[in-house]
């Protein structure tokens, strides 16, 4: 929100030396987010007087249109003489009145004006456009002012070039401070003085002649209110003090009627909506959409409508997008000059809407269509319903007062009951929360500071204002009061804190484990936690795959990624692909995280109380609501593993080294890790390892479907390992460093054939059963296919190492431990030894 100050003090007798930095600080300190001030007009320096164009000269020759002009600037120039001007511009005429800058000033920029020849005359000065003064990006041509103004009048103080704006971060919960009637009663509570309410307006009653109007979906709107303008001059112009507090505040002026709505929108907060009556048919409804409507905006796009969009419309159908966007069949029209008759033709009877709509229903529709407005930005924040009265009248009374309309006696004003809310607060709660001690009268000031009606003396009965729906419990007031007294009052004592235990098993372990994959040379990142459709498409999951069953958000922050995550893989190359894309080839990557599995059974997480510690029941109901949220790790490898150099060619990543990921985190969990062949998506059905801790399936590592590496643009070879961390830590053990032997290890290496169906992995267990706990470790060296194995075979060796802790192992006791490791491999897989 843009807050220019000068509008601010028309509703807030702030202190005349105030400056915008002064009053930043104030709404800082009241828990306003200011970002900036800025300072309009600071380099401009005068003269800048309005001008009347006695004579224009339309000079040939050149390869765009240039005018010579002469320009009455009364006494501006110190001789009372026409200045002589040379413009481009060619949207005014002689007799109107125009914005001359004069030798010897400077424009924003700076840019220093001087007289000088150019096309063969002399342009002492310069006819401004809106741009070039600093009042917006318009530069289609120059200001053409009002025709009451005197030639000689200063322009910099009639335009309002100096002025201090305040740009204001508008959290959700302040929707309020979205107008200027929020932060001006920001403002007067910081600095302890009134406010001038411009809500503060006499309305007249409903009555039954007002513009028929009918609310099917009282839950959608809960508020309308109608009024109707006639006789309004369509050549009636927007003045140029509404103009430039509607450019300061950031808003392009468009037209006399869009402008005034905008105007009152910033000024109250409500936004308002004005349809031309004569292209209305029939009375206006609020309703819900068909699935499959059509609705032409203002902007000029067809919408296909939802059955969740909340319309207005009339016998014609749908004419607007409740709370987004009005349509273009009713809107106003432009006043276009008849060249015959010299009349200006355009809407004369004007429709103001003025409605509260539900806010969940206007920030869906607004992102459904990808349609972020002015009036949905304020609607799916909380807009005051009481103001909407206000604001309609506010409106009629600008049309009347510059468009030279008559207000029409009818009013429509459609409400819906709303239950009274009232709060009960201990006086002293705020005290006990802060720490310090404010009293129960300055507790009650600041609550009816800010709006509420507040009775009783111990426990105060408080009332919120209809413009703060975030109010709802004792803890949001006591923060109100804390807040306007100052967070910086509030004294810093250092909490008394219980001895810890330090981190848990659990906490350990995923420590252990990012530890000892960054230490193998992956690096760490941190994906986005949502996902859509796509991404399982893109991995080439099956349709009725368990992974593709996901919780979604009820307000996601994308249409397209509405779901939590179900696998970290998506996430994962999504960030390889784009680290690929700029350049980095050779890519290690891995993260930690959880994700989100539906539970058969959908409840609904209760509300939890702020006033207590909530109960055991209340935190185990809230846990059952929550969907399943295992831990996993995931690595994905690109390019080389080990990097090419002046010591040779290097090795690229393969399946290998996602298996070898796998180990390492089992390692870290102090468990043996199986690894036997599989197939699962997205892996190469050939290249794919399932990865088991016992008996239980913790994970897969592979090569990526060569699908699915074409279908994300990931280089060839890529792979990956996903493992499920809650599992392997179920069956992990308390991880210590290894015991050291001073004695001398044994090595004899074995070669076994075995049938080619037979997984490595198996032989591997049986020769480490048999060899017994003199076996220290095993390594399979080496794999052999080919007719020397002979035909549906192939030959595994393995590097056994004999060791004991107390002793130097003999040849015989080495021998007899291999010996019985390959019987039992023979028994158990078929394996004899080769040759």
């Amino acid at each position: 929100m843009r807050v220019p100050l000068s509008w601010l003090r028309e509703y807030v007798d702030l202190p005349a030396g105030e400056t915008g930095r002064d009053v930043a600080a104030r709404l800082v300190r009241a828990g306003l987010e200011v970002e900036t001030v800025e300072q309009l007009g600071a380099d401009l320096k005068g003269p800048l007087v309005v001008g009347e164009v006695l004579s224009i000269d339309e000079l040939s020759g050149f390869k765009k249109p240039i005018r010579h002009c002469f320009v009455n600037v009364g006494t501006a120039n110190g001789t009372g003489e026409p200045q002589e001007i040379v413009c481009g511009a060619t949207n005014f005429a002689v007799g109107d009145k125009v914005v001359v800058v004069l030798p010897g000033a400077v424009l924003p920029g700076p840019f220093p004006i001087a007289a000088r020849q150019t096309y063969g005359h002399t342009s002492a000065g310069m006819i401004c456009s809106a741009r070039e003064l600093g009042m917006g990006d318009d530069h289609n041509g120059i200001i053409v002012l009002e025709s009451h103004h005197e030639p000689g009048t200063d322009a910099i103080e009639l335009l309002q070039l100096v002025d201090e704006v305040l740009d204001i971060a508008v959290t959700p919960d302040r929707g309020y401070c979205l107008s200027m009637r929020g932060v001006a009663r920001e403002a007067a509570a910081a600095y302890g003085l009134p406010l001038a309410d411009p809500a503060l307006l006499d309305v007249p009653p409903a009555n039954s002649y007002g513009y028929p109007v009918k609310v099917a979906d009282p839950a959608g709107c809960d508020r309308f209110v109608a009024r109707t303008v006639t006789g309004v001059e369509p050549s009636a112009r927007t003045p140029i003090w509404m103009q430039r507090r509607l450019q300061k505040a950031g808003i392009r002026p468009i037209s006399l009627t869009v402008d005034i709505t905008n105007y009152v929108m910033l000024e109250v907060g409500q936004p308002l909506h004005a349809y031309d009556r004569n292209r209305v048919d029939g009375p206006i409804q609020v309703r819900r959409a068909e699935e499959g409507e059509i609705l032409t905006t203002l902007d000029g796009v067809k919408r296909k409508l939802s059955a969740e969009d909340l319309l207005i419309c009339d016998n014609s159908g749908p004419i607007g997008l409740a709370g987004v966007m009005g349509g273009a069949t009713t809107e106003i029209l432009d006043p276009v000059l008849d060249p015959e008759t010299g009349l200006v033709t355009g809407s004369t009877e004007v429709i103001v809407e003025a409605a509260h709509f539900d806010p969940i229903a206007v920030a869906r529709t607004a992102k459904r269509h990808k349609l972020p407005s002015e009036a949905s930005k304020r609607f799916e924040r909380g807009v005051d319903p009481e103001a909407a009265r206000a604001a309609a009248q506010r409106a009629v009374d600008l049309l009347v007062l510059i468009a030279g309309g008559t207000a029409e006696a009818g009013v429509t004003d459609i409400a819906a009951p709303h239950p009274v809310r009232t709060i009960s607060i201990a006086a002293d709660l705020p005290d006990r929360v802060a720490g310090t001690e404010y009293g129960r009268e300055t507790v009650t000031r600041r609550l009816q500071e800010i709006g509420c009606a507040v009775v009783g003396a111990d426990t105060l009965e408080v009332t919120p204002p209809s413009w703060r729906p975030d109010l709802t419990d004792p803890y949001d007031l006591a923060e109100e009061v804390i807040r306007l007294e100052g967070y910086d009052n509030v004294p810093a004592r250092m909490p008394t804190v219980p001895p810890g235990r330090g981190l848990s098993e659990a906490q350990r372990f995923h420590r252990r484990v990012g530890v000892a994959l960054a230490g193998a040379g992956y690096v760490e990142i941190n994906a986005y936690p949502f996902l859509g459709e796509a991404a399982f498409d893109s991995l080439g999951l099956d349709k009725d795959d368990r992974r593709r069953r996901t919780v979604k958000l009820v307000n996601p922050l994308n249409d397209e990624e509405p779901a939590l995550r179900t696998t970290l893989l998506p996430g994962l190359l999504g960030a390889l692909r784009r680290n690929i894309g700029r350049g980095n080839t050779d890519l290690a990557l891995f993260e930690t995280g959880t994700v989100f599995l539906p539970k058969d059974e959908l409840k609904v997480a209760p509300r939890l109380p702020v006033d207590r510690r909530p109960s055991d029941t209340e935190i185990a109901e809230l846990n059952a609501a929550l969907p399943h949220q295992p831990r996993r790790v995931a690595v994905a490898l690109a390019g080389e593993r080990l990097p090419s150099g002046w010591w040779g060619k290097g090795s690229g990543a393969v399946w290998a080294d996602a298996i070898e990921a796998g180990r390492t985190v089992a390692a870290a969990a102090g468990v043996e890790l199986t690894v036997r062949q599989a197939q699962y998506a997205p892996w190469h059905p050939g290249r794919c390892a399932e990865l088991l801790v016992g008996d239980v399936v913790v994970g897969h590592a592979g090569e990526l479907h060569p699908r699915v590496i074409k279908a994300l643009h990931l280089p060839e070879r890529t792979s990956v390992m996903e493992l499920d961390l809650d599992l392997v830590f179920e069956d992990g053990r308390r991880v210590s460093g290894p015991a050291v032997s001073a004695y001398p290890v044994a090595t004899q290496d074995v070669a076994l054939i075995v049938d080619s169906s037979v997984p490595a992995a198996e032989v591997e267990a049986a020769l480490r059963e048999g060899a017994g706990e003199l076996l220290e470790a095993i390594r399979l060296f080496d794999v052999f296919t080919g007719e020397q194995a002979g035909e549906g075979k192939k030959s595994l060796a393995y590097t056994l190492r004999f060791r004991a802790a107390d002793r130097t192992l003999t040849a015989d006791e080495a021998t007899a431990a291999r010996e019985a490791a390959v019987a039992l491999a023979g028994s158990r897989t078929g394996a004899t030894l080769r040759g």
